[in-house]
């Protein structure tokens, strides 16, 4: 280099003393150059620039962030590599623009560069990418993780709940399973991470609800003093709104469940996750596994259609180091009451008269012990053995068979617990057996009762 000129490839004119001399800018091609280079005053925001920053629809709030720093703004980007610097202006970036995803921290730190260097911050960050961009996304995830586990501290277990296969009645399951936890005087918390199509709002009798914050942080949806429940379903405009997100945007509001969301003091966490192996349970495996997941229960139907997913869902499981507490078979086989039965007739056209009332006229008179009968039907072909064949192949524990009980599904449809009366008298007994089950193998009660003594 002659007579202090600047390589082509330099970040122009850097306005910290500490640029080209951080510890990150060690190796940096450019090192020297910034280093050396004379210190300029702010460019400012070119006419191009702002009309960059319109089109992204955050000049307004650019703008207040750039009054916000005043003076101090300059400093603050004024070296692309120096972290110390870049972190402090990224908490303040993301706060004042909103940006609540990690894949956003990309489109922060290419504004304050062009807020800082003008128009030559494109190529500052192309120059200082690896630096800067890569860097920084391994700072923030770092203190994301940091955060959770401070939120987690004060849940004493986590249990997910999840599904290779969708439409198998693992979100019902959650509900209930949670409705069962709250009855025996646990703190619960239901956490609903299916971001396109949440469920639990509806089957907990919570539609319409909204999340309120406060200076500790979200609050949760109450159904009872002792169940709370978050959901993206709260926080819809129209329930019939679609949530068309990548991957990033979807971790993102997982991670801010498990950051922001003050749950208190929990006994039980579940999570409701989408059915699948993608990015919503790689995400709540990665943020929770540091403060300990105490397991999986995996939800399927007895067909070999599901089961294939089922499948998956284990090796997931294994591959991740999350233990899988069991596997509920459930809608295995249609039972219910002879008096809840519609009886019909066909005629030669293929149409259903309906004789109902003389069916059950007829057996109050001649066989009323007939009125108690439960019958069943295989809806599902099991005919290869079901979850408990898989899970002695896999060598996964089997929780029990569910039935597929219409009145289980309209305690869903209309948001209430299945234990509350005696409607559901097929499948809560069920239910209730599992989830006594998950309790005694896992020793939860006799701990949670250590605790409270």
């Amino acid at each position: 280099m002659e007579n202090g000129e600047i390589p082509e490839n330099a970040n122009e004119r850097p306005q910290a003393d500490s640029a080209g001399k951080s510890d990150a800018c060690q190796g940096c091609p450019n090192q020297q150059e910034c280093a050396t280079a004379p210190k300029g005053p702010d460019p400012g925001l070119s006419p191009s620039l702002l009309s960059f920053l319109f089109q992204l629809k955050i000049e307004d709030r650019c703008m207040k962030l750039r009054l916000s720093f005043g003076s101090n703004w300059p400093l603050l980007f004024s070296s692309s590599t120096d972290l110390i610097n870049l972190e402090l202006a990224l908490e303040q970036l993301v706060s004042v623009l909103g940006l609540i995803y990690v894949a956003d921290l990309r489109l922060a730190v290419v504004i304050g560069l062009l807020m800082t260097f003008g128009d030559r911050g494109i190529r500052t960050m192309r120059i200082c990418k690896e630096f800067c961009l890569e860097n920084v996304e391994k700072i923030m995830y770092r203190k994301n993780l940091v955060a959770i586990a401070e939120r987690m501290a004060t849940v004493k277990h986590k249990i997910l709940v999840l599904s290779g296969k969708g439409g198998v009645g693992k979100s019902t399951f959650s509900a209930q399973l949670s409705y069962a936890l709250a009855a025996m005087d646990f703190q619960v918390g239901l956490m609903d991470i299916d971001i396109c199509g949440p469920s639990i709002p509806k089957m907990l009798g919570l539609e319409g609800q909204e999340i309120h914050q406060s200076n500790l942080g979200w609050s949760p949806v109450y159904v009872e003093s002792n169940l709370g429940v978050m959901s993206i379903g709260f926080m819809l405009p129209n329930p019939d709104e679609a949530v068309i997100w990548r991957g990033p945007r979807k971790n993102g509001l997982i991670k801010q469940f498990l950051k922001d969301v003050y749950w208190g003091e929990l006994d039980f966490l579940v999570v409701d996750a989408p059915p699948g192996t993608s990015d919503e349970h790689i995400s709540i495996v990665q943020y929770l596994q540091a403060t300990g997941i105490d397991g999986a229960i995996i939800v399927t139907t007895p067909q070999q259609v599901s089961l294939i997913d089922v499948r998956k869902e284990v090796s997931f499981c294994k591959k991740v180091g999350v233990e899988v507490l069991g596997v509920v078979e459930n809608m295995s086989g249609l039972c219910q009451r002879l008096t809840d039965f519609r009886f019909a007739k066909l005629t030669e056209n293929g149409e259903q008269n309906d004789i109902t009332e003389r069916v059950l006229g007829y057996m109050r008179e001649n066989a009323p012990e007939m009125l108690d009968v439960i019958a069943c039907s295989e809806v599902f072909d099991s005919s290869g053995g079901g979850a408990t064949q898989m899970c002695q192949e896999m060598g996964v524990p089997f929780l029990g068979k569910v039935p597929l009980d219409p009145q289980l599904c309209k305690a869903a449809e209309e948001g209430r617990s299945c234990f509350a009366d005696q409607k559901c008298g097929v499948s809560a007994p069920v239910l209730k057996s599992i989830i006594e089950k998950l309790l005694v193998m896992n020793q939860w009660r006799e701990e949670l009762q250590q605790v409270t003594e």
